[in-house]
């Protein structure tokens, strides 16, 4: 039997759509547009910053109701109440671990390749009005106030501020409570179900609005600061941006190897988050977008709305990298000669002040002052060294960042076997061969 044209028409495959239409492809244009435009005409470029923050702002205004939904209705639906802190107990022990192990390695390197030897930077010569403001800001916090400082004012100012640690704490104790009301509660629930879709459907639509905004973030990076400014200190970023590759293919490919996935097709499942956050230099705009791939690759929606945020505050293995690699740079450009006991007194410190570092640009250079603080050895002035290139180290910090939560809540996941495998090796596979064939 001969079948219609028409027939055959209606049946053929569809065809695939052209690649530069793939968000991934025209974020990297972008990037590459900024950097042409920073370095063509610099003050058209540093005009192109409010690009780049409406676009974070855009993000940023909706990260604490993806939180809030996805883990309310999470909790909401779980049978067990103690399988939210064995997971939280579980998450926290991996994030200290990990992220004690890169303060370690960055350590390690640090007294290895001496990336500050050569600089014979007097401390005297250096103007510590530079670095005035972030040691303003970079304030010692007790354990009793990090406490207290995670409980809000009244609900809706957690909200308000966009604190994550705060709408965690609101979201779990929502969540909790309507579990407990059953079947009182459903209707509740329902409607929170629904709002979650319709929250990701705007994430969708706004991440289509991320090229204009790693195309705004680029150009004022490169036109402020320029490509000259990273001359003289090549030594430091080569050094940091090498280690933090290692730190990825080789201890966070090894972690994810045991927990059944290869690290680089999972980079490459990451691709359009990872241009954003080189762009912006923060981690926190592909929050939602992470959260919907993390889920898409068969994490269950409550562990992922738990394990992301959490790891946010807690999880900052970029950072971790740079505060101890970056406070030995300094010591060594000032000549300063520090003790064992002081190099560990760097990294027991630094435990402490990174965390809350990893989602905000610039947050990691004020947590580095503070460690610093602490050891009187090392001048505080010498952070003026890095202050001009912190943008483009930052760059490094928050994309490691945002791998170590990534591969955590894979982890956590076939940890609490709340991990579907055929779907992770379906997105995974899938992603690759979808590549091949374009």
């Amino acid at each position: 039997m001969q079948i219609p044209p028409a027939a055959t028409a209606r049946i053929s495959l569809p065809r695939k759509k052209p690649f530069y239409t793939g968000l991934s492809f025209q974020v990297l244009f972008g990037v590459v547009m900024a950097i042409v435009l920073g370095y063509v005409s610099p003050h058209t470029a540093v005009a192109m910053k409010p690009l780049g923050d409406a676009f974070i702002r855009l993000i940023t205004m909706i990260i604490t109701l993806v939180i809030f939904c996805t883990l309310v209705t999470g909790i909401a639906g779980m049978e067990d109440m103690k399988k939210v802190g064995r997971v939280g107990g579980k998450a926290l022990l991996y994030f200290e671990v990990v992220s004690t192990l890169a303060l370690l390695i960055g350590l390690v390197v640090g007294n290895l390749v001496h990336p500050g030897s050569g600089f014979n930077v007097n401390p005297a010569t250096l103007d510590p009005k530079a670095v005035a403001e972030y040691a303003g800001q970079a304030k010692a916090q007790s354990v009793t106030d990090f406490l207290i400082h995670i409980i809000p004012t009244t609900v809706f100012d957690a909200f308000a501020k966009g604190d994550i640690l705060q709408v965690l704490l609101v979201s779990l104790l929502f969540g909790f409570a309507l579990s407990l009301a059953g079947s009182r509660g459903k209707p509740l629930v329902d409607f929170l179900d629904t709002l979650t879709r319709i929250v990701f459907g705007v994430v969708a639509l706004l991440m289509r609005f991320a090229p204009l905004g790693a195309f705004g973030a680029m150009a004022f990076t490169i036109g402020k600061y320029g490509l000259a400014s990273l001359g003289p200190l090549a030594k430091l970023m080569a050094t940091l941006y090498i280690t933090a590759l290692f730190f990825v293919v080789v201890v966070l490919g090894g972690i994810a190897r045991v927990a059944g996935f290869g690290i680089l097709r999972f980079l490459w499942f990451l691709r359009e988050e990872l241009l954003v956050v080189l762009a912006t230099s923060s981690s926190e705009p592909v929050m939602p977008s992470l959260m919907a791939k993390l889920e898409k690759l068969g994490c269950s929606q409550t562990l992922v709305g738990l394990v992301v945020p959490t790891g946010y505050t807690f999880n900052a293995d970029g950072t971790s990298l740079y505060m101890t690699l970056a406070a030995l740079f300094v010591a060594q450009a000032t000549n300063t000669h520090l003790t064992l006991f002081q190099q560990f007194t760097v990294l027991g410190v630094a435990l402490l002040t990174s965390k809350g570092a990893s989602g905000v640009q610039g947050a990691a250079f004020i947590a580095l002052v503070a460690t610093m603080g602490v050891i009187p050895a090392i001048p505080v002035a010498g952070m003026a060294l890095i202050l001009g290139i912190d943008r483009f180290l930052s760059m490094c910090r928050a994309i490691v960042n945002m791998i170590g939560n990534a591969v955590a809540t894979l982890v956590i996941a076939r940890w609490e076997n709340e991990l579907d495998e055929s779907a992770l090796r379906h997105h995974l596979a899938g992603e690759l061969a979808a590549d091949r064939s374009s």
